[in-house]
């Protein structure tokens, strides 16, 4: 070894040493070292669970926040509909009350015009008779007999002679519903002799309706269904009229 250029023993002295090291750093160094990384990696590897933990859970918590806002929001939505269509179906009780109210209102007022109507009627009638009474008187120049004269101008308003409909003789009616119209209103008595009349042509069951136009001049107008039969004064002249041309 000498013949080498190599001292045997201060060689062994220096792979002494160098062994010597090398366990030193192993047990000092190395495996410290390596402890402290594979501590320092399960920390890391810990602390990404946790971060994908903590993501997984935010993840959820949002999740859960937009179902919880969805159906929040459905929920005021429904709400709204719910409180929309009542106030629509509140509107619509008060609209039809005020409508109903208003139409029982105006019946009212046109039955009470229909009335006071009529009544303002019979006492033209009850003029008209006075007056043509005394026309009369001042036309022949003699005091005429009044109740004769009354009674002719009843004839001419309800049609009645001697207790009997005058434009029903002779006149084939039926149907269940008839509408007698008169110039002016008629009196209770002539509207019983009249109705009691119908009744016997059209059955008991019939109803029997009273009407008023002055345009018919006097006389009636029956109607029974689509048949027609008209004693009025009125038609009495288009009659005349038409017989003329």
């Amino acid at each position: 070894m000498e013949k080498l250029g190599f001292n045997l023993g201060f060689l062994l002295v220096q792979i002494i040493a160098f062994l010597i090291t090398v366990v030193v750093l192993r047990a000092w160094v190395f495996i410290p070292l390596q402890g402290s990384l594979k501590k320092r990696s399960e920390t890391i590897e810990k602390g990404l669970e946790d971060a994908r933990i903590a993501a997984e859970a935010r993840e959820n918590a949002e999740k859960e926040a937009a179902e919880i806002l969805a159906e929040a929001q459905a929920s005021a939505a429904q709400v709204i509909r719910d409180a929309k269509e009542k106030a629509e179906l509140a509107a619509r009780d008060v609209k039809a009350n005020v409508d109903a109210e208003i139409a029982k209102s105006r019946k009212d007022a046109l039955v009470d015009i229909e009335h006071e109507r009529e009544r303002v009627l019979g006492e033209i009638r009850n003029n008209v008779a006075s007056l043509a009474i005394a026309a009369a008187q001042k036309l022949v120049g003699e005091a005429l007999d009044e109740k004769r004269q009354h009674e002719l101008v009843a004839e001419f308003f309800s049609g009645i002679k001697d207790g009997k409909v005058s434009i029903l003789e002779g006149s084939k009616v039926a149907g269940e519903n008839a509408e007698v119209m008169s110039a002016l209103p008629l009196t209770e008595d002539e509207q019983k002799i009249i109705k009691g009349e119908m009744l016997n042509r059209l059955g008991e069951k019939a109803e029997v309706a009273f009407n008023v136009d002055p345009n018919i001049l006097g006389g009636l107008v029956v109607r029974v269904g689509d048949k027609v039969v008209d004693g009025s004064v009125a038609g009495q002249i288009q009659n005349l009229r038409s017989s003329l041309e």
